[in-house]
């Protein structure tokens, strides 16, 4: 009996997993296996919500794999220590798994090429598992990878991804092979209180919910605060229980404006990719500086505890900073928005913006959202020919949220304030504020706007 190890990582799913679908190819037998790395924790990124949503895919993925006579391996420790005690108990010739662009997935590869050679094991390294398109498969003439969108985007849609793959009907796991316990959601504690259930399962049914609904209205309400339109399908994709080339395939099927605006954000993902991975100094240096002098924690200490408890006095932030806080995720709209006023408004570092959304977001990965943060503080990439552009909160507030439901959804000392009145409660009668216990504005807009400006030598 030949043995193939497949180590899941950020790819939990069995639909359109080319590292399971090679090593049922190759082998035997396939010990599907899972490794809880104290590493994440020592660097602090397993915080409370991903590591509940973590618990929940894979329990699913254990679920499913039982279904198909198989089941799924957890062990704890150093990856690459434990991938080759596996391999040495099952006799195992060969390891696959995604590759990935990120410090520690290239610092974990390496570690297991040379461990694994060390005891004659094969590594296959699949690519385009976590992204539709693999990092430096698109490239411009003359540079290692695209700083602009557009350009970047016309290259990926001429790409021929590949077919999706079909999830196995069997796997059959060498007996005797040893593991522990799965993680359980109940025994994560301080996590949000409207966090969403996790796994592959979970997923592939809100796509297809999302798909049949608000798909081909995406294009036009994509930005609707209130309306809530979008597909919340970035904690899936995050944590690979979905396929970005699986979606991509099924919205095109589905065709339209709103789908072509749904895989354009797709390939945004494929994007922070890579630059990431041709710049990984990205993940904690401006990409492009601006020599700013940002505000720290110790002489923005108020500043910053009030935009992270949304107590700023502008609705809008609040109500989406306490949209955060609950569901553990915020619609993009409103990341910008919150983006926009810690680092243009109040002239805060976005590192420590990008960190607080780390600590909360469910989908909060080093990719995706630092590069985003970067593009709203205007030092990284993108389409954004105006890295100075500030987001007025007030302004956006009566495009993106026009009766304010929103604002009144999560702020609800303001529940009772009528209308578009709810985006500046600081107009309102005096005997009126007094009876809401709601700060008023942390700062004055004109005077963060002249701030700013000034510190990018542009007053």
């Amino acid at each position: 009996m030949t043995v193939a190890v497949v180590l899941f990582t950020s790819d939990l799913r069995l639909h359109d997993h080319p590292p399971l679908h090679a090593a049922l190819k190759a082998a035997d037998e396939v010990v599907p296996l899972f490794v809880l790395d104290p590493g994440i924790h020592a660097a602090g990124f397993d915080a409370p919500n991903r590591r509940a949503f973590l618990a929940d895919c894979l329990n699913d993925l254990d679920s499913s794999l039982r279904r198909r006579g198989g089941r799924l391996v957890v062990r704890a420790g150093p990856v690459a220590r434990e991938v080759c005690a596996i391999a040495a108990e099952c006799g195992a010739g060969e390891v696959h798994l995604a590759a990935g662009i990120t410090a520690y997935a290239q610092h974990r590869e390496e570690r297991l090429r040379e461990e694994l050679g060390d005891s004659d094991v094969a590594l296959h390294v699949h690519e385009a598992v976590i992204t539709s398109v693999a990092p430096g498969a698109v490239t411009p003439s003359g540079g290692d990878h695209f700083a602009v969108f557009t350009p970047y985007f016309r290259r990926w849609s001429e790409e021929r991804l590949r077919k999706p793959l079909a999830a196995p009907r069997t796997v059959r796991v060498p007996d005797g092979v040893r593991g522990g316990p799965l993680p359980d959601r109940a025994d994560v504690a301080g996590t949000s209180p409207g966090l969403p259930a996790g796994g592959e399962t979970a997923g592939r049914e809100r796509f297809s919910r999302w798909a049949r609904s608000g798909l081909s209205r995406y294009e036009d309400r994509h930005d609707d605060l209130a309306g809530d339109a979008t597909s919340r399908l970035s904690p899936y994709l995050h944590f690979g229980a979905l396929s970005p080339s699986e979606l991509v395939h099924r919205s095109r099927e589905r065709g339209g404006p709103g789908a072509e605006a749904f895989v354009r954000q797709v390939c945004w993902r494929d994007f922070h990719h890579q630059v990431l991975a041709a710049r990984p100094e990205a993940s904690r240096k401006d990409y492009r500086t601006r020599h700013d002098r940002w505000r720290q924690e110790d002489d923005a200490a108020q500043d910053i505890a009030a935009w992270r408890d949304g107590r700023t006095g502008y609705p809008i932030v609040d109500a989406a900073m306490r949209q955060l806080r609950h569901e553990g995720w915020m619609h993009n709209r409103a990341r910008l928005l919150v983006a926009s006023f810690l680092t243009k408004t109040l002239y805060v570092d976005w590192r420590i913006g990008a960190r607080h959304f780390l600590d909360l977001l469910v989908d909060g990965d080093v990719v995706n959202n630092q590069l985003n943060w970067q593009w709203v503080a205007g030092t990284g990439t993108g389409t954004d020919t105006r890295p100075h552009r500030v987001l007025n909160p007030l302004v956006q507030g009566k495009r993106f949220d026009p009766d304010g439901t929103y604002v009144r959804r999560w702020v609800p000392e303001l529940a009772s304030v009528d209308g578009g009145k709810v985006r500046e409660p600081w107009r309102l009668p005096a005997a009126e504020r007094e009876e809401l216990d709601y700060p008023a504005p942390l700062i004055d807009l004109a005077d963060g706007l002249a701030r700013f400006k000034h510190a990018r030598g542009r007053d």
